[in-house]
């Protein structure tokens, strides 16, 4: 990118000039060495004027109508007189690293609302379903006055754990007919899951998602809940026809009233803060063992790879390089 003004970036933000979020977005999302320091600059200058929106994760497997259901959601909320961004995160092709970054085309009324903001990323590869730089994206969102945040994530597994840690609100959605397989439900899942929701609960599919909430909800009996404030919830809704969907954002505003007269959400959003920290030194770090000894980290693969080393052992010298290095 250009030198940027910093100050004047960060005003373009609060005043919600598309262009300037947009760039801003775009800055923080940089892997450009020079690029780190404007937007660790950019961060800070908005820093105090987040925090106040209610930051929602949405996940299911492929096909579950994420999509269909975020923009009909998102589209009542901005009538409600919400200001709603969408954080559609894509997967990034591993052979050639490009994304498909169709989420735009697919919420075409949501993107096109003055009151809301779609905002398609890359994973870069990157599990979680979430890029490294979407906690900072929520922030510049935040600050140019959105204060509804939805991050729609890729698939399900137990690498979504990293949604839920950078959210307020964990919705996984489930398809009609799925409850028969419990057996296929990771348990990791359901034990971060705030709210459990069977879409696609219209037409013929309204008994096999009655009968799948049914499934869930015995399911959820079987997991600890992670608060003692919220008991999650299973209901049935319809991305198509908006059926249920009131009920779910119901959820999501009493969860945040409870979450909030009890201390938990700040200490919850604290906690996310410190393994958000950690999460970038073990990142930093590994970026920079790399850089000092990739000569002896190639070597060393090819040691591994040929069976004449022990990874523990290629490990150990690699650290004792490192360490050598420092101390130089």
């Amino acid at each position: 990118m250009a030198a940027v003004d910093v100050a004047e970036l960060a005003a373009g933000v609060r005043s919600c000039d598309r262009a300037a979020i947009g760039q801003a977005i775009t800055l923080v999302e940089s892997r450009r060495p020079a690029d780190a320091a404007p937007a660790q600059a950019l961060l800070g200058e908005l820093l105090p004027h987040t925090g106040s929106a209610h930051r929602v994760g949405i996940t299911g497997v492929p096909g579950v109508g994420k999509s269909t259901l975020i923009e009909t959601l998102g589209t009542a909320l901005t009538r409600q007189g919400h200001r709603v961004a969408v954080l559609a995160v894509d997967p990034t092709s591993a052979l050639h690293g490009g994304s498909i970054l169709g989420d735009k085309t697919r919420m075409t009324s949501l993107a096109n609302d003055p009151a809301a903001f779609v905002r398609p990323s890359p994973t870069a590869g990157e599990l979680g379903g979430v890029t490294k730089v979407t906690r900072e994206t929520i922030l510049v969102l935040e600050a140019a006055g959105f204060d509804v945040v939805l991050v729609e994530t890729v698939g399900v597994g137990q690498s979504e754990t990293a949604v839920a840690d950078m959210v307020d609100f964990f919705v996984v959605l489930m398809l009609p007919g799925a409850g028969d397989d419990l057996q296929g439900i990771k348990k990791g899942i359901l034990e971060i899951a705030d709210l459990i929701a069977v879409n696609k609960a219209d037409g013929d599919n309204l008994e096999r998602a009655g009968n799948a909430a049914r499934d869930y909800q015995l399911a959820l009996h079987m997991t600890q809940p992670a608060s003692p404030t919220w008991t999650p919830p299973v209901i049935t809704c319809s991305g198509l026809t908006a059926d249920g969907l009131e009920t779910l954002w119901d959820h999501v505003t009493e969860h945040r009233r409870l979450m909030s007269a009890s201390g938990e959400l700040a200490a919850r959003r604290a906690d996310q803060r410190v393994r958000w920290m950690r999460s970038m030194l073990t990142e930093r770090m590994r970026t920079r063992l790399a850089t000092r000894a990739r000569d002896l980290l190639a070597d060393l693969e090819g040691e591994v790879r040929a069976d004449r080393l022990t990874p523990t052992a290629a490990v150990d010298r690699l650290m004792a390089a490192f360490d050598a290095s420092t101390d130089a």
